[in-house]
């Protein structure tokens, strides 16, 4: 995996740019092209979703004399091998497609066309989403910040890796360039399989009685959250990428029969050092994760507030931390099913905490330690 450095000269986008998939992603990506002032053109099976986008101004729709530069395919994973073969033999433009499993794609897409045409296919994967999806949840701002995998073949052209690079670039993403194989290992591991961790979670709470779920605060919704996303989405990308996943799955479940039988143990006194191995792995896997444009993570602290439910009591906690100087690295809300009053957790840096928490208090705020 590498960086692209900032001294790499990239070939211009200048468009057209056709975007097949007018989706979360393809759309966000057509925004974009259109606040460049690019021309866009948008395909879809959907009509609905290609005249939604087109009200957004995310482009116009497609004709059959477009000479597209670049042609992004941002279908469901099962379309997207026969989505990019019709890119290719329809167009001489470089092909890219969104989708977050490469390998797969790649093999069909060789298996059909052309080495000439094969050139001209750089897959990639924009590491950004939500639990919503279509063209109403699209946002030019969606990839800033974000990295996005470049996923360049062995005989890919240069000047299509570099086009598609410009696009990852002009969307305001981090380009990393990576194999199709190691790809697929990498989003395995830091997307796939929390996805499953998630849904199993979930999946205990359906049938739990609703005492039970009265006590539910943001713990459980933080690690359920991705479990909201579309299934059959989600089945198509697992098919997709399934040798990857299986073996982090082994790993789990050898980790799962560990985790058992120190739970196990524990009441007995003779549990306790695995269990608290096993925990602390848990800590330096969090640990591990990087922080903010890339770098290292620092020591965060959660300030924990009480804002009224009331309009503008969130922008004025958020202003007032403002104005104390204090940045605010992420937020959480955990609403009181009993009190018209949210419990509102400010993630600061480590040091900073103390200091939010006085001048939080003497401005007002009910603050918890």
């Amino acid at each position: 995996m590498t960086d692209t450095t900032a001294d790499d000269a990239l070939p211009p986008l200048v468009g057209p740019v056709e975007v097949v998939g007018t989706g979360l992603i393809g759309t966000s990506i057509a925004l974009v092209c259109r606040r460049l002032g690019i021309d866009v053109v948008l395909r879809d099976t959907s009509a609905k979703h290609v005249r939604t986008a087109t009200g957004l101004g995310a482009g116009r729709v497609a004709t059959g004399v477009d000479r597209p530069q670049l042609v992004v395919v941002a279908v469901p994973p099962a379309a997207i091998a026969e989505t990019v073969v019709e890119a290719l033999q329809r167009t001489d433009a470089v092909v890219t497609d969104v989708g977050s499993v490469k390998s797969a794609p790649l093999a069909a897409v060789a298996r059909q066309v052309s080495s000439a045409d094969l050139a001209r296919y750089v897959g990639s994967h924009p590491m950004a989403g939500s639990e919503r999806s279509g063209p109403l949840a699209a946002s030019a701002a969606l990839f800033d910040g974000r990295p996005w995998a470049i996923t360049p073949h062995a005989g890919a052209g240069a000047a299509a890796v570099g086009l598609v690079e410009s696009l990852v670039v002009e969307c305001g993403a981090a380009p990393l360039r990576m194999d199709p194989a190691e790809h697929d290992r990498a989003v395995a591991r830091i997307s796939h399989l929390p996805h499953l961790a998630a849904v199993l979670v979930a999946g205990r709470l359906a049938a739990a009685p609703a005492e039970h779920l009265a006590l539910s605060g943001q713990g459980v919704r933080d690690v359920t959250r991705v479990a909201a996303s579309d299934p059959a989405l989600w089945q198509q990308i697992l098919e997709a990428n399934s040798d990857a996943v299986l073996d982090l799955l082994g790993e789990v479940r050898a980790d799962l029969d560990a985790l058992m039988a120190a739970v196990s143990a524990a009441p007995s006194g003779h549990g306790g050092p695995d269990l608290v191995d096993i925990l602390a792995r848990g800590n330096a896997g969090t640990a591990a994760i990087p922080g903010k444009h890339g770098g290292p993570a620092r020591p965060t602290r959660s300030v924990f507030v009480s804002v009224p439910d009331h309009p503008g009591e969130l922008a004025r906690l958020f202003g007032d931390a403002g104005e104390i100087g204090v940045n605010i690295e992420d937020v959480h809300i955990d609403h009181d099913p009993g009190r018209p009053v949210g419990l509102t957790e400010l993630v600061v840096e480590k040091g900073r905490a103390e200091h939010l928490l006085a001048a939080l208090e003497s401005r007002g705020w009910t603050t918890h330690r």
